[in-house]
């Protein structure tokens, strides 16, 4: 580049930025900050523990390039940001997303894994406890492309290539992975997914995920199962998940149930004895339950929410009680 085409190239800069060019203006069009802090208390072989934790603290960005390109941001103020295996631990999202008609869609950078299932799904802030299968995966955000195609209305179907979950970082290994978010019904909607992704042994496992979510009124319940397939297992329905969560909502109140089991046969190995499956090891039967209650202050449930959460472990065979707050502040909040 010569150093007559610096100033031009400044200028284009400082046009895109100011909006004088032809393209729309660039504009955040939110900017916050949530956390959630709890008093956990746990009792394990008769033996009482509490301290208080900082759970969550993030950092949240959306905004817009063009009508057409948007982008988002949302960086964990907790977690360790540097990993010598993955630079970007601590980003959960980070990517473009180019609306190139009204129903397809394509996204670049590092994004949620479209794996199926509610659970997997949620925003991590809003989770009190997880299967040992999303406890275990190496990375749920991982860098890749997306294509997203609403085929009917409330009908979209997702393409993914990225980074693999079971990989440590960027180790040459990759997922593919389908989605559905779909709607039978008014009240039976659907995050239904096929997935096809490499280990750090350069195995490749399949998942197929079914979340199913039915809402009635105030009710909203969860019913999943996940079955996983690795090259060799002896039997296909051997290694899976199921999960139930249900929420019932009464003014200011969420009364909430969540119960899972996590099963992996121990014969669940190659012939070097390694696992099939890294997420859930061989000889897993876990069961795992909690119920709690939530309460919304202000009218606006995303800016206050008090929480008081029970649950428990079978693999872990710990008491766990959670007193806590989750709050937003917002630095910018605008429609687009």
């Amino acid at each position: 580049m010569t150093r007559t085409a610096l100033p031009r190239l400044s200028l284009a800069l400082c046009a895109l930025l100011t909006g004088s060019a032809a393209l729309a203006q660039p504009a955040i069009t939110e900017l916050y900050f949530d956390t959630r802090t709890s008093f956990h208390q746990e009792v394990s072989g008769g033996q009482y523990n509490s301290q208080f934790t900082g759970d969550h603290f993030n950092l949240n960005i959306r905004g817009t390039l063009t009508d057409k390109l948007d982008f988002r941001v949302r960086q964990r103020l907790n977690k360790k940001v540097f990993d010598e295996r993955n630079m970007f631990n601590a980003t959960d999202f980070l990517y473009l997303r180019w609306q190139a008609t009204p129903r397809l869609a394509l996204t670049v950078g590092k994004n949620a894994v479209y794996i199926g299932g509610y659970e997997f799904d949620a925003v991590p802030i809003d989770v009190y406890y997880y299967s040992n299968f999303c406890n275990n995966l190496y990375q749920g955000f991982s860098f890749g492309v997306n294509a997203e195609y609403e085929f009917l209305p409330g009908q979209t179907l997702a393409f993914q290539v990225c980074n693999s979950p079971l990989s440590l970082g960027f180790q040459n290994l990759y997922a593919y992975n389908l989605e559905w978010f779909g709607r039978f019904t008014p009240w039976w909607s659907t995050l239904w997914s096929v997935n096809f992704v490499q280990d750090e042994f350069h195995r490749t496992v399949n998942y197929i995920a079914l979340g199913n979510r039915l809402v009635f009124g105030g009710l909203a319940l969860d019913l999943e199962w996940m079955n996983r397939a690795g090259a060799g297992q002896k039997a296909f329905y051997s290694d899976y998940t199921v999960i139930s969560k249900l929420i019932w909502s009464v003014g200011k109140w969420n009364l909430c149930a969540k119960a899972g089991y996590d099963s992996n046969d121990a014969e669940n190995v190659d012939a070097l004895g390694r696992a099939l499956d890294l997420a859930v090891a061989p000889g897993t039967k876990n069961v795992y339950a909690g119920c709690g209650v939530e309460f919304f202050p202000l009218p606006d449930r995303d800016r206050l929410r008090l929480h008081a959460v029970y649950f428990k472990s079978s693999s872990i065979g710990v008491d766990n009680f959670d007193i806590g707050i989750t709050w937003r502040l917002d630095v910018i909040k605008r429609s687009r």
